[in-house]
């Protein structure tokens, strides 16, 4: 029978995340991909400004904690100089929507070979629960009390469907974290997008659908219900483009 073991890569810590907050579990299926590719002494975590950061204080490899949504220009010059490590940006939604929108859509147009994993719970988690780019119609934060109203504020940002209209990324996929089901397809989607890295075939961005019980104002059990309500028939989990499965 099989032993669960932590994951190297994680510090011998307690998460300081809130309760039933969902970047503590992509942080954990990130480093158990990194065990299974052994990857360990050879991968680079870039982490920008956000909830998000608070890996520095779990990741026990390699990382670069860089300027609010930097990640892709960061991670884009650790890349071209150590072609042979595997790199990848972990963002979420306000630092890669907002202020880092431009730099996710350039480097994804460039086909650079690295891999971005895009926590989604469509909030600014860590700054006070204000809207981001990717709010819901009609969902309540500190900056729309009354809901998003896309008459003043426009329309949640789609990102695995926009970077999937580029010629240059090879995989692109989204996946909810809200189920086992959902969590054991992440762990696949990114465990490929670090392989084809490693293929050196180019740029690769998955899309993890998470929650944000504290500025939802839910319990992390009900925020399971109101992914599965709310925000998987807006931001519709599955693979976009998969440059290798579309060529056959």
């Amino acid at each position: 029978m099989a032993e669960y073991k932590r994951a190297s890569l994680l510090a011998d810590s307690p998460s300081g995340y809130c309760p039933g907050c969902m970047h503590s579990l992509a942080t954990k299926l990130i480093a158990e991909v990194i065990d299974e590719l052994g990857q360990q002494d050879n991968s680079l975590n870039v982490i920008s400004v956000g909830c998000s950061a608070l890996n520095i204080l779990y990741w026990g490899g390699d990382f670069l904690s860089v300027a609010h949504g930097r990640a892709p220009a960061a991670a884009t010059g650790i890349k071209r100089v150590n072609p042979e490590r595997l790199v990848f940006a972990y963002q979420g939604d306000g630092d890669l929507a907002a202020i880092g929108l431009a730099e996710i859509m350039s480097a994804a147009n460039r086909g650079e070979n690295f891999t971005v994993i895009f926590a989604n719970n469509q909030t600014y988690g860590m700054t006070g629960g204000q809207m981001a780019p990717t709010t819901l119609i009609g969902q309540k934060t500190t900056t729309t009390v009354y809901g998003r109203d896309p008459a003043t504020t426009g329309y949640p940002l789609k990102m695995c469907e926009l970077i999937s209209t580029l010629e240059a990324p090879r995989f692109v996929a989204r996946y909810a974290l809200n189920s086992p089901k959902g969590v054991n397809d992440a762990r696949k989607g990114i465990k490929k997008a670090f392989q084809i890295q490693l293929a050196g075939k180019g740029f690769t961005f998955v899309e993890l659908l998470t929650n944000c019980p504290t500025n939802w104002k839910l319990s992390p059990l009900d925020t399971l219900d109101y992914m599965n309500t709310n925000t998987i028939p807006y931001f519709k989990p599955g693979v976009y483009k998969d440059t290798e499965v579309d060529a056959k």
